[in-house]
């Protein structure tokens, strides 16, 4: 069942940390990854591994495997999304795979077509969701990651931890869109910062896409004029818009998803983290300890599917609100603090 083997052969990059497995059945791979040598097939995003991305970090995650639990892997970057559904049947034909990792909601329909073809194929959808039993999906709790940073914004503007920073009051959230998975940022942003103070005053405005600096940078340059001098974004390659207004009206901003202070240190004091790396390691280990099952799975701050960064900014935060974020966290993990998911 090696449809067009060589075509996949071709496309891959094998990366191991010992020889590959090819060419077993069922129980051979069965026996296999009791030994501890599960082979492990993962395929990114169109967009590919190019430095502090979503791919990038979720490759992270299946190194880390590599090394720590003793897997092989080969990794696929699709040329198009149409390529994606290709790969995806090529890998599950092969009968090669232990578990096929997916990255990205772009490979959600394409992911339920092949899945459900084969069925005794294990598969891993990370930061998308599929019912089929055979895939697991894992998402993060953004609205948990999102409120640590809206606390931060509001402590940092209260305790005047850089000069730029006023006590008017108010803060901004830019999103791409305005639809449910967005208005996760937005919900535990708003969350956060209202719950170190109950009268800040949260503006919220969408870009209408992805792709759009340029209106995402005039929305932050109106959210500025209106007293907003810290910011975060959940808009995708729209939110280089907030860090150009960042930088041109000096303010301060928040990235998301990767750590993004670097891009430019003066201006983004933080970054919200999604961790695809934390929940590719931990569908590798379901294989590996033989736990996997095809259940959606919502990692948040316990689970380390989330958290924040200030690593790589030179706007420094003090210890003492640092401190002050750990117990806000660990509230969050008792349950004493509740997150919203929507505004």
């Amino acid at each position: 069942m090696k449809k067009q083997h060589k075509k996949l052969t071709a496309m891959l990059m094998a990366v191991s940390a010992a020889a590959a497995l090819t060419g077993c059945g069922s129980s051979e791979r069965d026996a296999a990854v009791a030994a501890g040598t599960a082979h492990i097939g993962i395929i990114f995003t169109q967009s590919g591994l190019s430095g502090n991305s979503f791919n990038d970090l979720a490759l992270d995650g299946v190194k880390r495997a590599a090394a720590e639990l003793g897997i092989t892997y080969d990794e696929v970057e699709p040329k198009s999304v149409s390529d994606e559904e290709i790969i995806q049947d090529e890998m599950a034909s092969s009968e090669e795979y232990d578990l096929i990792i997916c990255v990205g909601n772009e490979q959600v329909d394409a992911l339920n077509n092949v899945a459900s073809v084969y069925t005794d194929q294990k598969f891993a959808l990370l930061d998308a969701t599929s019912e089929l039993p055979n895939v697991a999906s894992y998402s993060c709790k953004a609205q948990e990651g999102s409120f640590m940073v809206g606390a931060l914004s509001v402590l940092a503007k209260e305790n005047h931890i850089d000069e730029r920073l006023s006590d008017n009051g108010t803060v901004g959230f830019l999103g791409g869109v305005d639809n449910p998975q967005i208005n996760e940022f937005a919900a535990g942003y708003q969350a956060g910062a209202k719950y170190v103070d109950p009268e800040v005053n949260v503006l919220i405005d969408y870009a209408g896409s992805f792709n759009d600096p340029t209106t995402a940078r005039t929305i932050s340059n109106i959210f500025n004029e209106k007293g907003a001098d810290v910011i975060f974004h959940a808009a995708g390659p729209s939110g280089s818009g907030l860090f150009q207004s960042a930088q041109e009206k000096d303010y301060i901003s928040i990235g998301v998803n990767l750590n993004q202070n670097t891009i430019d240190p003066e201006h983004i004091m933080a970054s919200m983290l999604k961790r695809l790396d934390n929940c590719a390691y931990h569908a590798i280990n379901s294989i590996v300890k033989n736990t996997y099952t095809g259940e959606n799975q919502n990692l948040g701050l316990a689970d380390g599917g989330v958290d924040f960064t200030t690593e790589g900014s030179n706007i420094q935060v003090p210890e003492k609100i640092i401190s002050e974020l750990d117990k806000i966290k660990e509230a969050i993990i008792s349950g004493e603090i509740e997150v919203p998911d929507k505004l």
